[in-house]
């Protein structure tokens, strides 16, 4: 398919309400939205055309402080933020935050000694735009204090195929009607859902501390990221848990959990390994989850980089809206890993629990800088199992999950179509699919196999290294294994990750006698206007009279 260029393309300029103290010069002006020159058929048609770039750094979010309490009965949330900010790079005298369904009871810029300034702020239920009382430089801080009400519940429910919802924060049968429910709350960010709990900044090129404390009834366990900072009872029924994450991460791995759990306690190494289970299930989890120790371990030593976070813990919640969620050192897992060891022998998940911990590195240690980046994420999680089953069971165990994601792919015949690495995706939901997870994983397995192993970790060590509490694009990692190899691989990341499909082969084979050569030649068949011709180097290995003769590398283009 022929691509059309676009003459113009959708801008807005949002100038943001100033301040109540305003500077004499300073003028207001209302939001102005230039809209495109083409009809609406113009633009469903070539929706696949647009790129999508990265989200544009105009404040850096360093640090998020939350107090949060929660109303069953309305299911509403109630919120006590203070955020540290900084300009990224040009001064600003503006603020722009995510925050979807909020009441809002105050805006306000915090001074010395407790001090507040109220602020001036503008809210269209999707986004804050507060005008600050003066410019503020890159080199400056400053904190901001919202309280609010958040109402998820109310939302309507957007999300995708792989993540079905995107409320953000989700009561469990709050009011305590079914009998075979608990009442439950626990939080799912990705993509952009968080801010339906708390204001902050949309994207995974965002990355904050953060300190949360949450008043529950004394009955409830609670978990969140980092570590379990203090536990003090209010004298009313209520106690207040805080947990702080110390090392920075994305925003929407930020997450909480609250309910009636046992928590089985393991560790690896002096770090504390906890698996959070509903009562019933307590006796299974060192058999669901007994493993994760020695998976720290092996990809720890793997990579050359240590297990980088606080502590690990695993939780399973009720009618998750997704598989799994690799929120940093606090995964949340679907009910179905509710099981019993009888359960467990039919289905044992392994995979998932070792795809969610390979993230820790890829996804919550370096981060993809945007949605059509994603692979950088998923592709290594999901090569993580194949990597986790060779160690564990052998390379054999370990192929026919690999050949088994390969078929997903191929059996997908709408995904053959769709970059790895995909800037016009119409939405940054439809990132979640076979090409991005399961085709993803087979491309690094390729890129292994060509470069030798030793050169493929110690890449994947640099990259790590390099970019740790970073987002990155897909070119820092080319350049991870270039400066590691001393070889250009720009012919391999554009056919197998900026390009979509596959190669289509036949081959035939002859031996002519004069000559005393094999010959073997080979046609590429796929759609060259879709897709490229390309460059693949094959191991041919040789057998004469029954026996193995040797092997040598060709490349066919």
């Amino acid at each position: 398919m022929k691509k059309i260029l676009l003459p113009f393309f959708f801008a807005a300029v949002l100038v943001s309400c100033a301040a109540r103290k305003l500077p004499e010069k300073h003028v207001m002006l209302p939001g102005l939205t230039i809209t495109e020159n083409i009809s609406k058929d113009t633009t469903e048609k070539n929706i696949y055309d647009r790129y999508k770039e990265s989200y544009t750094r105009v404040t850096d979010l360093l640090h998020t402080d939350l107090k949060v309490s929660f109303n069953w009965d309305s299911s509403f949330v109630y919120g006590e933020a203070i955020l540290q900010l900084k300009p990224y790079f040009y001064p600003s005298d503006s603020l722009i935050l995510d925050a979807t369904g909020f009441r809002l009871h105050e805006v306000s810029l915090l001074k010395g000694a407790g001090g507040k300034v109220p602020l001036e702020y503008d809210y269209d239920g999707k986004k804050i735009r507060i005008g600050l009382d003066r410019q503020y430089t890159r080199e400056e801080k400053y904190e901001i204090f919202i309280g609010y009400t958040a109402m998820p519940d109310r939302l309507e429910a957007g999300g995708s195929e792989a993540i079905t919802q995107d409320k953000g924060l989700y009561f469990i049968d709050p009011l305590d009607k079914d009998p075979d429910k608990p009442s439950q709350i626990w939080t799912q960010g990705e993509t952009e859902a968080n801010s339906a709990w708390f204001p902050t900044i949309n994207g995974p090129q965002e990355n904050h501390t953060q300190r949360i404390a949450l008043t529950v009834n004394d009955k409830y366990v609670t978990l969140s990221n980092g570590t379990q900072v203090s536990s003090k009872s209010n004298g009313n029924g209520t106690r207040t848990d805080i947990w702080e994450q110390e090392l920075p991460h994305a925003t929407y791995l930020t997450m909480i959990a609250v309910g009636d759990f046992a928590v089985v306690k393991d560790k690896w190494r002096n770090l504390e390994v906890n698996y959070y289970v509903e009562p019933e299930f307590e006796q299974y989890a060192p058999l669901i989850f007994g493993n994760t120790p020695e998976m720290i371990g092996f990809y720890s030593d793997l990579l050359g980089v240590e297990y980088p976070w606080s502590k690990y813990s695993q939780i399973v919640v009720r009618d998750f809206v997704s598989g799994a969620m690799e929120n940093t050192t606090a995964t949340v897992f679907f009910d179905q890993m509710n099981m019993t060891d009888r359960e467990y022998l039919d289905e044992d998940h392994e995979d998932i629990i070792a795809h969610e911990l390979f993230h820790h590195w890829f996804g919550d240690l370096v981060t993809c800088e945007s949605w059509s980046n994603l692979p950088l994420n998923e592709a290594f999680a999901t090569y993580g199992e194949y990597l986790w089953l060779e160690h564990k069971y052998g390379r054999a165990e370990a192929d026919v999950h690999g050949f088994n994601d390969m078929a997903y792919y191929f059996f997908d015949q709408d995904s053959h179509d769709k970059d790895l690495i995909r800037y016009q995706v119409p939405h940054r939901e439809d990132m979640f699919d076979v090409v991005t997870y399961q085709k993803g994983g087979r491309v690094l397995h390729m890129l292994r196999k060509y470069v030798g192993d030793e050169a493929f970790f110690a890449a994947l060590k640099l990259y790590l290294e390099r970019h740790r509490f970073q987002p990155v694009e897909v070119h820092d990692l080319r350049l991870a294994f270039e400066d590691v190899t001393g070889e250009d691989l720009n012919w391999f990341f554009n056919q197998w990750m900026l390009a979509s499909g596959h190669p289509e082969l036949n081959f035939e084979v002859s031996y002519e006698q004069e000559a005393g050569q094999v010959v073997i030649r080979t046609e590429q068949t796929q759609n060259l206007e879709n897709n490229p011709l390309y460059k693949i180097p094959l191991k041919v290995d040789f057998y004469t009279g029954g026996r193995w003769n040797g092997s040598s590398w060709s490349s066919t283009k």
